[in-house]
């Protein structure tokens, strides 16, 4: 049920309409610093750029005005999650040595549960009023993204097409149950939205939409990538 609680999130205050703030956290920075400094030394070639290019966007998340924005609109935190499992995750993993991570199956698993927890009204509410569950959530999200793509990397080209498949459905369905629910659920956004021209259920739809089509597209496409490396040597031989 959604309450008048205040709440205060890691990325502050819900901004004003045009109000584009960005988050300067110094231990923030100084961790992105750090990691972005060890990427560029100890990598060389694609893992190196696939790090840098991870970091580019764990900054655009973290850094940027969608940071507070986030705190404002569920839509944008739902953009901001698609980035960190969708974007950031598949980068770090190609930045890892190219070995198996365990099992495939229970890696989708438990990228899936973590994703949907995470989406419960509660759970969501409670990273949002403390800095620490925030951060749980975030790294947790990540980390268990980064395993499913690594794993999904050195997978067999059918067991991988099938992750993603299973993947980008536990992604759909979530943005449907979302998109279809009837009344608004996220208490941190109850009276944050108005000030962007949205009703919290506006707000929430619009999210969902978000993960039903561009969040499980990426799964998608992934799929059909990996499809096509699989079945591309064989046409080629057939048409030699």
């Amino acid at each position: 049920m959604i309450t008048g609680q205040i709440w205060t999130p890691y990325c502050g205050v819900a901004p004003d309409f045009g109000e584009w703030r960005w988050n300067l956290d110094p231990v923030l920075l100084m961790v992105l610093a750090v990691a972005t400094g060890l990427i560029a030394l100890r990598l060389e070639g694609r893992r190196r750029a696939f790090g840098l290019t991870a970091m580019a966007v764990l900054t655009v998340g973290f850094v940027s005005p969608l940071c507070a924005l986030s705190s404002a609109l569920f839509s944008a935190r739902t953009v901001h999650h698609v980035l960190l499992v969708g974007a950031a995750a598949p980068l770090l993993a190609g930045a890892l040595p190219v070995r198996r991570y365990g099992s495939l199956v229970l890696a989708t698993a438990v990228q899936a549960v973590v994703f949907w927890a995470w989406h419960a009204p509660g759970a969501y509410a409670a990273a949002l009023s403390n800095d620490l569950v925030y951060w749980v959530m975030q790294i947790s999200l990540l980390v268990s993204a980064v395993w499913f793509w690594a794993a999904a990397r050195t997978a067999t080209a059918p067991a991988a097409v099938v992750a993603l498949l299973a993947a980008m459905l536990a992604m759909g369905l979530l943005g449907a149950v979302l998109t279809f629910a009837g009344q608004a659920v996220y208490a941190p956004h109850a009276y944050t939205t108005l000030a962007w021209g949205m009703t919290p259920l506006e707000d929430q739809q619009a999210a969902g939409l978000i993960m039903w089509a561009p969040a499980a597209a990426l799964y998608l496409f992934a799929a059909l990538w990996r499809l096509g490396r699989m079945i591309g040597p064989d046409v080629e031989a057939r048409t030699a």
